[in-house]
């Protein structure tokens, strides 16, 4: 089986080949025999109910600083020319990502786009983690300074973050009665208008902030992202350094109780975040950590997602 498969990310020539889990997903495509064409976001266009991207066909290796051969760009149409569409361009998750979405939803399933669009446009992952409240940490989502604040008072320690950031981005600690929170607030607020998530804290983070990583609802592996000393950010993206885990009976509860809610979706790649046993997050966009779980003799899940695509388009 050759599959034709368009990869919608983030520019190919500036990825870490050493960790980056989508040239890792693309790799993989193309040792299976699958043809590849790559674009980004705003190469996307849509007349008349038609959806196209401008790409270009792509070759990859393993070789660091000359990983990637691309072609000259040909207008794909992206519900006729391709099988498969990755959808794996990373967040923030603002209006323009979600246009994407709304693009991308025309041509699925007749062309399979992973994750379903419009189940990403659904599942923002700070709010989808709130399907499974037993899972989490007491959190509240709000723009109501009051409550926030009666939020800090009742739990203490505190961690506030944007609900739409990634990759750490703005997450800020508060120790009880600290006095800031309003401060904060007052700054966010100046700058956006989103809701801000402020959870619990919980100490095991020191510990680390286990990824897992789901594909088709069943759990492939985790690694776990420990902080740098002296801070609470685990996301390899700001310094967390990744280390071997396994998965305990707990993580297998979590993802025994998310996984089926995934699989109805069409999520068929995800990270669930959890950290001393709480699930906090549920990533949709562009989740990563695969290539460290299988050089840490993990699964391999990108193999595990082809496994699964393959099936599907046959």
């Amino acid at each position: 089986m050759s599959l034709r498969v368009a990869v919608q990310m983030d520019p190919i020539q500036s990825v870490n080949i050493e960790s980056d889990t989508t040239f890792m997903l693309a790799l993989e495509a193309q040792a299976r025999g699958h043809r590849l064409w790559v674009h980004q976001p705003g190469q996307l266009a849509l007349e008349s109910g038609r959806v196209t991207a401008r790409a270009r066909p792509m070759t990859l290796r393993a070789q660091k600083g000359s990983h990637v051969d691309l072609g000259d760009p040909v207008v794909l149409d992206l519900g006729a020319d391709v099988d498969v569409v990755l959808l794996r361009q990373d967040p923030p998750f603002d209006m323009a990502y979600i246009t994407t979405t709304f693009m991308l939803e025309l041509i699925h399933p007749k062309t399979l786009v992973v994750n379903d669009p419009a189940e990403v446009r659904s599942a923002p992952e700070k709010l989808f983690a709130q399907h499974f409240p037993d899972l989490q940490p007491p959190t509240m989502i709000s723009a109501d300074v009051e409550a926030m604040v009666d939020f800090h008072r009742r739990h203490g320690e505190v961690v506030v973050k944007p609900l739409h950031g990634a990759a750490g981005s703005g997450v800020v600690k508060l120790g009880k009665d600290d006095p800031n929170l309003g401060a904060l607030l007052d700054l966010h607020f100046s700058i956006q208008r989103d809701p801000v998530v402020i959870q619990a804290f919980v100490p095991a983070v020191v510990k680390g902030d286990k990824r897992i990583i789901v594909v088709d609802g069943e759990a492939v592996g985790a690694i776990n992202r420990v902080p740098a000393k002296g801070q609470i950010r685990s996301n390899l993206a700001v310094g967390g350094a990744a280390q071997p885990v396994e998965l305990t009976d707990r993580d297998r509860e979590i993802v025994a109780a998310v996984g089926p809610e995934l699989r109805k979706r069409g999520l068929l790649f995800v990270g669930l975040d959890v950290i001393g046993g709480y699930l906090t997050e549920i990533n949709v966009t562009s989740p990563t950590g695969a290539q460290q779980l299988k050089r840490f003799g993990g699964g391999d899940a990108a193999a595990a997602l082809w496994d699964v695509i393959e099936a599907r388009r046959r």
